[in-house]
């Protein structure tokens, strides 16, 4: 009996335990009033009616954030809101607001709300500081899970490095990063200049909760949408999921080689704290160490990099190439994804119609104009370039997809007839082919280079 009770008593703490190991949620509006709540930046109007908060646009004043009076680093949050009419907002989540920061201005991610006709809602934007982050460009299967009319579910889900949204129950972004692993949480009116159309206009938020620090099960399974991952030279976990590997180890040149070469060049690349970087030289073609390319060939895949250009920088990211033909000297044949400073190197007023620039398939098609797209000379830049099964091919920019075309269309072969690779047999038709990158005789550095192979 004695042995009995003990067993029993055994049990009733192990499962006590488990049951105080799995949060539960907490309500962070009360339905009467703004208690723990605080509001920052513009003067946008906040009050409580009928058991739900109502922000109102106010003429001629910024963003406007009602603010948690504490911060939260790993949580699930899950709100309900509605706008009276249409009108940008968002809510914005380990964020901050510091005097050392533009005198107090509001910073940290934001899950969008944008009710335009481009169907953004559920993306990620970085408020104040480094912009879109997870547009919804990336996710085309979540866009139309926003509700112009009526209610909306959101739903935020923060642990580590991984922050995911859902909306209405459906995933809409997946972003991997460091930069803030806690903050506040705010609901957002966006400022809305002079615009009198804008005066006035209301959006409605109720049952907004929190669970923090969840529990493993408390989180959602991975799915498969798309996801941007900030963190160097690693592979999440949904990623590997999707089938993403790295194409560089981040730290040896294992996979690579010289392109007409067994070995890995011996000078001009070099391989140091996570970045791949081809050193300044004489900015010619094939400079000082030579192209690289990888060791395997590859026919569909899904490629992503991350570059950094120093001013007046050539270089390219190719793909498709054979190593069949020589080339005299010159960079090896492919497809390529020029990488390039517009502005200061003459490459990009060659060509036609700007197709040399930055982003744009070399010597054949111009990306389109997308501004937003290009973060400056100096800074990093993620590419990414899609080779679908059925030859579609697309061509991206931080975030935005900026060209694409039908590799062996009619189409297709008309512009490699006026390009300069018009009398090379079967230019860009070959079935399959090596990943290059290119020395230009300028320096570029490289990391966060992944790849998936599509079937």
């Amino acid at each position: 009996m004695k042995k009995t009770i003990l067993l029993c008593g055994s049990l009733l703490c192990m499962y006590g335990s488990l049951f105080a190991q799995k949060a539960q949620w907490q309500q962070l509006f009360n339905g009467k009033d703004l208690k723990g709540w605080k509001q920052l930046g513009g003067e946008a109007k906040y009050n409580v009616q009928n058991g739900e908060i109502v922000g109102t646009t106010v003429l001629n004043t910024p963003n406007s954030f009602l603010a948690t009076d504490k911060e939260y680093g790993d949580f699930i949050l899950e709100l309900e809101f509605k706008l009276g009419k249409e009108f940008n907002s968002g809510i914005q989540f380990r964020s901050q607001s510091r005097a050392d920061y533009q005198n107090g201005r509001v910073f940290g991610y934001q899950m969008e709300i944008d009710p335009s006709d481009r169907k953004w809602s559920g993306g990620i934007y970085e408020e104040g500081r480094r912009g879109w982050q997870y547009p919804m460009e990336l996710n085309p299967a979540g866009q139309n899970a926003f509700k112009k009319d009526g209610w909306n579910k959101y739903r935020i889900e923060c642990r580590g490095n991984e922050m995911r949204t859902w909306v209405n129950g459906v995933p809409t972004a997946h972003l991997v990063d460091t930069a803030l692993p806690k903050g506040f949480i705010a609901l957002q009116v966006h400022g809305i200049g002079k615009n009198a159309a804008d005066d006035n206009k209301n959006i409605y938020w109720k049952n907004v909760r929190i669970i923090e620090n969840p529990a493993a099960s408390q989180y959602s399974a991975y799915d498969n949408i798309y996801v941007v991952n900030n963190v160097d030279n690693t592979i999440s976990g949904q990623e590997k999921k999707n089938g993403f590997t790295l194409l560089w180890d981040g730290k040896t040149s294992k996979g690579w080689r010289g392109v007409y070469k067994k070995t890995f060049p011996t000078t001009g690349w070099t391989m140091k704290d996570g970045l791949l970087t081809i050193g300044h030289s004489n900015g010619d073609e094939e400079g000082s160490g030579g192209d690289i390319v990888t060791e395997k060939q590859y026919s569909a895949f899904e490629l992503e990099f991350t570059f950094k250009l120093t001013p007046g920088a050539n270089s390219g990211v190719k793909y498709f190439v054979s190593e069949t033909y020589e080339t005299g000297g010159k960079s090896a044949i492919g497809l390529e994804y020029q990488v390039l400073d517009d502005e200061k190197h003459p490459d990009a007023k060659l060509g036609r119609d700007g197709n040399r620039t930055l982003a744009s398939l070399y010597d054949l098609m111009t990306r389109k104009q997308e501004k937003r797209a290009i973060n400056p000379i100096g800074e990093w830049n993620k590419g990414r370039i899609i080779v679908y099964p059925n030859n579609h091919v697309e061509h991206w920019l931080n975030g935005f997809k900026v060209l694409e075309y039908e590799r062996g269309s009619q189409a297709f072969k008309d512009l490699v007839a006026i390009s300069k690779y018009k009398d090379w047999k079967n230019f860009g038709l070959w079935p399959e082919g090596h990943i290059l990158l290119q020395d230009h005789g300028n320096e570029v550095s490289f990391k966060s280079i992944r790849i998936k192979t599509l079937k």
